[in-house]
């Protein structure tokens, strides 16, 4: 190999001393800065490194707000909210191999693979596994001893009365929040404001440490219904005994104060259980007495005849021609079951006269008519302010036919709801004054609105008194020690347009007659076992509810104790 002239391959060349100097400088400047960023951090932005830490030993978690309490009108709970566990898992902290996962899904009641879903999805620092667990389930979870899997107190809504009351309250959901009935309705005043808490947690992800609250949560307000525990059990045992003996579909009852329109009590059945509703079906739900709407039947007769004897068209003792009990308007013709060639205008509502009630109707004014269905609360809410009402159906009487104006003076044609229906008969019950109806304790009575004259009202209420005599549609709504007005109906129902040969039984009616303190409605859907007149169905119900309740508020008695008089076993039967 050649060299160069002079050079030797041993002699190592010589570098330029300014690149040395160089190097110790960038040296020097990355030193200083990362001084000065630990520096930044640790002394000005100390907040920094603080939250990267807190991010993986504390974080803020919900406190759930304690829900008011629902209780009837003597401070009885009706709804309560107690302590249970939810389980929740941070997922960036969660450590389980497959045979924990499937021991905690079997805990849980879960799908293995949801629980793995949930239990490793790291883009999540948060998530519940399953909440409001009972004890049993809560004591397994936490022998498991899983890291990243830790509880959180909330509550749960238990209802005391169970099916009793079930379709009133509703119940809560997730959160406890308000999902139906009284629950849904007063949600503002029940549901409280949740609050926060900063907690510490180990390597694990447990919860070791309560680094102090943030905000405290605010409980929900306290409620107290109008209604009476011992009268709504009442309501509820009699109707269910009557759907079960009638084989029947379902039913409703309502119990009003008639002085002041507080519902005491609102029962329906077929009913579910609110504590546990794995299986309940969307018509066990069903509030039948404010959301279902049905053909009052007979029961609308005393309006029409009050709005005639309102204005001057008939007086209680008037003798109608009820032409043998055939009448016939247009092309259609009107049935008495039992056929009468004169009646008084007294006789049409105790024997419940089609043709005497078609007869009176078309005496009057469409528009009169309608007025005063309207005034008496048919047609519109009743102000209860229950999610799902049905207001019922009055039809503008400038569309009525005279056969639809003749056939809505005894019900068909009509639509309401059961406590609409109770409502409308506190008119009769308070010298012609319409009581709005509450579901809420008043300390004081409301005030109602005017509809007919006191002696309209009394006219009515004696001749509903003659009802449920002998000679009468509804001898079985006596009531021993106690005088009863009331009013039987029996309508067909419709369906698709038609009327089948299904029926809804009723009874609507008040006592004590001379001095009102209840307002009783009872609908019977579809009975099956032979009878189905609201006579023979509804009435018995409103006896023994009606009797029952009175003797429970200490109502004193305005008749002997002996005043039932046997019904005869032909008990008048209505038209339908």
């Amino acid at each position: 190999m050649n060299y160069a002239p002079g050079a030797h391959p041993n002699i190592a060349l010589e570098l330029p001393g300014w690149r040395a100097t160089v190097l110790f400088v960038i040296l020097l400047a990355g030193l200083a800065g990362l001084l000065g960023r630990g520096v930044y951090l640790q002394g000005i932005r100390d907040d920094f490194l603080q939250e990267k830490g807190n991010a993986r030993y504390s974080r803020v978690i919900e406190v759930s707000a304690h829900r008011g309490m629902i209780t009837d009108r003597n401070g009885l709970p009706l709804a309560i909210s107690t302590p249970v566990e939810s389980v929740w898992a941070s997922p960036q902290n969660a450590e389980a191999d497959n045979r924990q996962v499937k021991k905690l899904a079997q805990i849980l009641g879960m799908n293995v693979e949801e629980v793995k879903n949930r239990l490793f999805d790291t883009s999540r620092d948060f998530i519940y596994l399953k909440r409001q667990l009972p004890p049993d389930q809560v004591e397994k979870v936490v022998s498991l001893n899983l890291p990243g899997i830790s509880l959180q107190r909330e509550y749960r809504r238990y209802y005391p009365a169970g099916e009793e009351t079930a379709q009133l309250l509703g119940f809560t959901g997730q959160g406890d929040n308000g999902q139906e009935g009284v629950e849904l309705a007063l949600q503002e005043r029940l549901g409280g404001k949740p609050g926060s808490q900063r907690v510490i947690r180990d390597r694990r992800g447990h919860i070791v440490e309560d680094a102090g609250s943030l905000h405290a949560p605010k409980p929900g307000g306290d409620i107290a219904l109008s209604l009476d525990s011992n009268v709504q059990h009442l309501a509820y045992r009699e109707l269910e005994n009557a759907i079960r003996s009638h084989k029947a579909k379902a039913g409703a009852v309502v119990v009003l104060d008639a002085r002041s329109g507080e519902v005491l009590a609102l029962a329906n059945y077929p009913s579910y259980n609110p504590n546990n509703r794995g299986k309940v079906s969307s018509q066990a739900m069903r509030n039948r007495a404010i959301a279902d709407l049905f053909e009052p039947g007979s029961t609308m007769k005393p309006f029409t005849v009050a709005t005639a004897i309102e204005h001057g068209k008939v007086r209680p003792e008037t003798v109608l021609d009820t032409e043998h009990g055939v009448m016939t308007v247009g092309n259609k013709k009107i049935h008495d079951s039992h056929p009468e060639s004169m009646l008084t205008v007294s006789q049409i509502i105790q024997k419940s006269s089609n043709v005497g009630a078609a007869k009176i109707a078309l005496s009057l004014e469409s528009q009169t008519l309608w007025q005063s269905l309207s005034d008496s609360g048919f047609g519109a809410h009743t102000g209860s302010n229950f999610p799902g009402e049905a207001p019922g159906k009055l039809r503008d009487p400038k569309t009525w036919r005279p056969i639809e104006q003749a056939t809505m003076s005894y019900g068909h044609g009509i639509s309401v709801n059961l406590l609409q229906l109770a409502r409308a008969y506190t008119v009769f019950a308070n010298r012609g004054e319409l009581k709005p109806v509450s579901l809420l304790k008043l300390d004081a009575p409301s005030v109602g609105r005017k509809v007919f004259s006191d002696s309209t009202a009394r006219a009515l209420s004696d001749m509903l008194e003659l009802v449920v005599l002998p000679g009468g549609t509804a001898p079985l709504a006596q009531v021993a020690g106690y005088r009863v007005a009331g009013k039987t109906g029996t309508a067909h129902k419709l369906e698709n347009g038609h009327y089948i040969n299904r029926y809804v039984a009723s009874f609507v009616g008040f006592a004590p007659a001379s001095n009102p303190r209840l307002v009783v409605a009872v609908m019977i859907d579809e009975p099956s076992n032979g009878q189905y007149y609201g006579g023979l169905v509804a009435a018995p119900v409103f006896s023994k509810v009606t009797g029952a309740a009175l003797h429970a508020l200490n109502v004193p008695n305005d008749a002997p104790l002996d005043n039932v008089i046997a019904p005869p076993e032909d008990i008048v039967k209505e038209e339908v």
